[in-house]
């Protein structure tokens, strides 16, 4: 039963969370991908039965965010104070326009607008990723594009 449920989880999503990490850690994608797909066998009892994907969005973050801390830590175990989180996935656009945009634009504000846009999230699904109600997702959303319309037009 086990193995069926993770067979499915992993045809239906696993493309897709390896597209997410090819975007923000083309190196390490496969690596990272295969190992939230561990996480998910491990505490399979905590996938939540029809947002399995956000679960594994959610989950992709946490992993890429401790990849991050640990390729960038020094000896002591504390990241370097030049070590930025640049999220390669903003580094692919072309246009210098849009990066200038999304560069003026919060972390926060560029995680809703690129998991919405690029992922192709929902607001039930945001919520489920960023940990938030709906409500709250759907006002993220909606701070984040007034946000972007307003640094584009600055």
């Amino acid at each position: 039963m086990d193995e069926e449920w993770f067979e499915r989880l992993f045809r239906a999503h696993a493309p897709r969370v390896h597209r997410y990490l090819l975007r923000r850690a083309p190196s390490d994608a496969e690596d990272l991908a295969a190992e939230v797909m561990a996480i998910a066998w491990r505490r399979r009892a905590d996938v939540p039965t029809g947002a399995e994907l956000p679960w594994l969005y959610r989950t992709a973050g946490h992993v890429l965010a401790n990849h991050r801390r640990r390729r960038h830590a020094t000896p002591s175990g504390q990241p370097p104070p030049e070590a930025h989180d640049v999220d390669p996935a903003e580094l692919v656009i072309a246009d210098q326009a849009v990066r200038a945009v999304l560069a003026a634009l919060s972390p926060r504000d560029r995680q809703v607008l690129l998991l919405h846009a690029w992922e192709g999230l929902t607001a039930e699904d945001l919520a489920a990723v960023l940990g938030i109600s709906r409500g709250g997702a759907d006002a993220a959303l909606s701070r984040a594009r007034a946000r972007l319309a307003a640094a584009w037009d600055a």
